[in-house]
């Protein structure tokens, strides 16, 4: 842009020298055309520093030319076509403009790096293969991080709105630093979600009584075994990438997640009846190792916080159409739902589940529920 604005400003005054020496206009006309011009270009000059100056507030936000070129491998158990999986692809495109592909986010979906626990297993011995991932907001209670557990307890979140009150608030930032202040290696980034968590079936269910006696997959955690037990279930730890075999081979009757990863699982193959009680909602948050994190500079780190807040804003505007395309898909394809219209009886059954995990931080469970 400076360029052609001197060559305009060159060009003028060789017009104006000409135009003077043929006789066609005066010294004084000839020297007045040239500061015009002169003038002219100046001012454009400094049109052009503005512009450059504003375009920089946008785009040149950090100091990239210096920046140091660093790869952060990203786990997602899901693939990318979900809800989660769209966050993660989400948080690599805004990561990689803000840093000018300066940091480059290798997400490996599917499942591919392991379970979520093995994931969390590899990161927190350390060793550097996997530096972030997205997990569930309460697999962190395994490993000490007693507040995650209260994201987990049944029947807690009484909407979506209800649950962003909570992931946008201060509380919500106590909670992602609790793994630091534990020293447990990792550190929360940000919160999202993945619609709320509901049972599917090999064979029909429609009510509570529905569920006695039957082999419901859960993951390894406390709360999801003794709410399954409350409901008169038998829960049984299965992988994620063997769920789908279990279902087909009878080891399970059951298992319960959130629709979206349902479908892309291509559970509904084996598993064609989906009962929609919402005993919880798919919290989750992505978490990245101390090692990975002190690795970067000032810079980084506040692009990866940037990016986070976006990925962040765009998961909670779009899971829930993103969750009832999928539904309506569903039910085109032929799989049966039923809704659950009064859960009063399925949180009864959980009472002694919800008292038994919240009892040693009611305090603190009774602010989520107020947050509604």
């Amino acid at each position: 842009m400076k360029k052609r604005f001197v060559s305009v400003a060159l060009c003028a005054a060789m017009a104006a020298g000409s135009l003077a020496g043929c006789g066609l206009k005066s010294p004084e006309t000839a020297t007045t055309a040239a500061t015009e011009a002169a003038k002219e270009t100046e001012a454009s000059a400094e049109e052009s520093k503005t512009e450059d100056a504003a375009a920089g507030e946008s785009s040149g936000k950090y100091n990239t030319a210096d920046m140091p070129e660093v790869t952060l491998v990203y786990a997602e158990v899901n693939p990318l076509d979900t809800i989660v999986g769209q966050m993660a692809t989400d948080f690599k495109t805004k990561v990689e403009e803000l840093s000018d592909g300066k940091i480059t986010i290798d997400v490996q979906a599917s499942g591919v790096l392991g379970s979520e626990n093995d994931v969390l297993d590899t990161m927190l011995g350390g060793g550097g293969t996997i530096d972030m991932s997205r997990i569930s907001a309460f697999a962190l209670n395994s490993y000490g991080a007693k507040k995650s557990l209260l994201l987990s307890i049944p029947y807690t979140f009484a909407d979506r709105e209800h649950y962003w009150n909570f992931a946008t608030s201060d509380l919500a930032d106590e909670f992602l630093t609790e793994p630091v202040d534990l020293g447990l290696g990792v550190r929360g980034l940000y919160y999202g979600e993945e619609g709320f968590r509901h049972f599917f079936f090999v064979n029909p269910a429609e009510k509570l009584e529905d569920l006695a006696g039957l082999k419901i997959r859960v993951s390894n955690d406390p709360v999801m075994t003794g709410m399954v037990a409350g409901l008169g279930a038998n829960a049984t730890v299965v992988s994620m990438n063997e769920l789908y075999s279990a279902l087909q081979t009878g080891v399970v009757d059951a298992a319960e997640q959130p629709i979206a990863n349902y479908y892309s699982n291509a559970f509904p193959e084996v598993a064609p009846n989906l009962l929609l009680d919402g005993h919880t909602l798919g919290a989750v948050q992505v978490i990245i190792t101390d090692e990975a994190w002190d690795g970067l500079t000032e810079d980084q780190q506040a692009i990866l916080m940037e990016a986070g807040e976006y990925a962040s804003q765009n998961n909670r505007a779009n899971s829930e159409n993103k969750e009832n395309e999928v539904l309506d898909q569903l039910k085109a394809d032929g799989v049966t739902v039923v809704e659950v219209e009064d859960k009063t009886p399925w949180q009864e059954a959980c009472k002694d589940v919800i008292e038994a995990n919240t009892a040693d931080q009611a305090e603190l469970y009774q602010q989520i529920l107020d947050m509604k």
